[in-house]
């Protein structure tokens, strides 16, 4: 079952498309990772996809019905939207702000405990969010859009502002909701988080797909055919990947020559950087 439905979606403000001709499909359970640079389109697409925006054409749809029709009710229950314009009241405590949302969803009283955990935030619950940190107040911007544990959770760079302990503590949480049965559609301009985190990832340049699948099918499509071996008297060497250079390679093995070997693999960020000549910022 396809969760998100996205057909020759085009977006058009004045005479700039963010989006031009974007189409993918998201199944249910699933990592998805929409990436590029930021203020290029990832974000509109999250507003198309959760009503705040129509597109200029195309169809997008969420759980098989057109995102601009689902009703209110069904986006409350079913969906976790963590963007820059999600909002916390600034004069109450953490803990007060996650109640109103425990009321909202009509949750156990427990729930509040279990999601302060999801974003380390236990001992700081009586904090008033107006002296948070932006780190802090991204963490419970986080926590208010999973409390209720939603079938399909959109990310718009949710780790940007978090230090990597903390980011480490947010993907394990976002993980275990996965398994659980989350859909989660993440945009993020951070490779490294891009490839630890997703099942499929596009890449999004100039308002259209460049690219879309797995980081490991991604970089294998874009492997130089080339394996570099460094040998224990400190020399490197970058040979083709033929039956000449596994010869030579069997040989240094035998004599006990060779200090580290590895194919010359290239990260996502190169990906994107070679498939669009711009660097991620």
């Amino acid at each position: 079952m396809d969760v998100i439905q996205v057909e020759h979606i085009l977006k058009r403000f004045g005479h700039k498309d963010a989006l031009s001709n974007v189409s993918f499909t998201i199944p249910k359970g699933e990592i998805f990772g929409f990436l590029g640079p930021s203020g290029l389109g990832k974000t509109t697409l999250i507003k198309i996809l959760t009503a705040q925006l129509n597109p200029t054409c195309g169809q997008a749809s969420v759980f098989n019905q057109p995102a601009e029709k689902m009703h209110e009710s069904d986006q409350k229950m079913r969906f976790g939207i963590v963007t820059d314009n999600s909002g916390l009241y600034e004069r109450l405590t953490i803990e007060e702000n996650l109640r109103l949302y425990r009321k909202l969803y009509d949750l156990p009283k427990y729930s509040i405990d279990k999601v302060l955990h999801f974003v380390n935030l236990s001992g700081e619950r009586h904090k008033k969010v107006k002296r948070l940190s932006k780190g802090m107040r991204q963490r419970v911007i986080l926590a208010c859009a999973v409390i209720h544990e939603p079938e399909l959770l959109f990310l718009d760079e949710p780790t940007s502002a978090l230090d990597p302990v903390n980011s480490a503590h947010i993907y394990k949480g976002l993980r275990y909701l996965n398994e659980k049965g989350t859909t989660i559609y993440l945009t993020t301009h951070d490779m490294a988080e891009a490839e630890l985190m997703c099942n499929r990832v596009a890449i999004l340049f100039q308002g259209q797909i460049q690219t879309i699948g797995s980081p490991k099918e991604l970089k294998k499509q874009h492997r130089e055919n080339i394996i570099s071996v460094d040998l224990i008297n400190g020399d490197t060497h970058e040979l083709p990947i033929d039956e000449g250079t596994a010869d030579r390679i069997a040989d240094w093995m035998k004599r006990g020559f060779i200090d580290r070997l590895e194919t010359k693999e290239p990260s996502l960020g190169e990906i994107f950087i070679k498939m669009t000549g711009s660097e991620l910022r």
